[in-house]
């Protein structure tokens, strides 16, 4: 019995080691800056970083010389199907917070456990507005053509595809309003590469501004700050 309880109290111990040093991480890695990729390409791609307090998303233009995203992500797979709408975010994230979480009331142990242990599927929002505000929420971003195309990469290695090639929406009436519409992506969710983990990803890749690790919106935020 002695021996099951120093087991038990070893156990222990370490969960809240390993618990103290992530909190700590997330604290301290974000402040971390990865600079902006320097470059002599003229940068004429707008773009922007948007979040709604929790969620980070990366949103364009629909259409630019680069991509036509209704292309990728139809009009018509969503409630509106409106296409006088000029802009597109796009965000990462776990499935079942996606489909299931509509509000945080609505979260259940069952699903957040799956998102924090790899144990979900992933899906990518595209949701679509017709002009970007900037203010604290919204940061807008300029790019070359170079890296607009590494990132357009970034998003299509993200996505499931069909035997078509074409990305594959979910069908759901789980969708945050009329411009909304969620796919198959790929990678799985954790605590260690979230939602905004991706979105930061995004932007390293991209040759951005960005936190060396983050799993926070805050943490990619912080660096934008006038």
């Amino acid at each position: 019995m002695k021996k099951f309880f120093k087991i038990l109290l070893k156990t222990v111990v370490s969960i809240v080691g390993l618990v103290a040093l992530y909190l700590l991480s997330a604290y301290l890695l974000p402040f971390i800056e990865v600079p902006a990729e320097k470059t002599d390409e003229p940068k004429n791609v707008e773009a922007y970083i948007l979040t709604n307090g929790v969620h980070t998303d990366l949103v364009f233009p629909v259409k630019s010389k680069e991509i036509d995203w209704s292309q990728k992500f139809p009009y018509e797979n969503t409630v509106a199907k409106d296409s006088t709408l000029r802009y597109i975010a796009i965000g990462w994230g776990d499935k079942g917070f996606y489909l299931d979480t509509p509000t945080w009331a609505d979260l259940k142990f069952s699903t957040a456990f799956k998102a924090a242990f790899w144990l979900g599927n992933s899906a990518i929002h595209a949701t679509f507005y017709k002009e970007m505000k900037i203010g604290e929420d919204c940061k807008k971003l300029e790019m070359t053509s170079t890296q607009y195309q590494k990132l357009i990469k970034f998003i299509d290695d993200a996505m499931d595809k069909n035997a078509e090639g074409k990305y594959i929406n979910i069908k759901t009436k789980a969708v945050y309003g009329k411009n909304d519409s969620f796919y198959e992506a790929k990678g799985s969710y954790s605590f260690l590469f979230t939602c905004n983990t991706w979105t930061n990803e995004g932007l390293k890749i991209s040759g951005q501004k960005a936190a060396f690790w983050t799993a926070s919106d805050k943490g990619i935020f912080k660096h934008y700050q006038e």
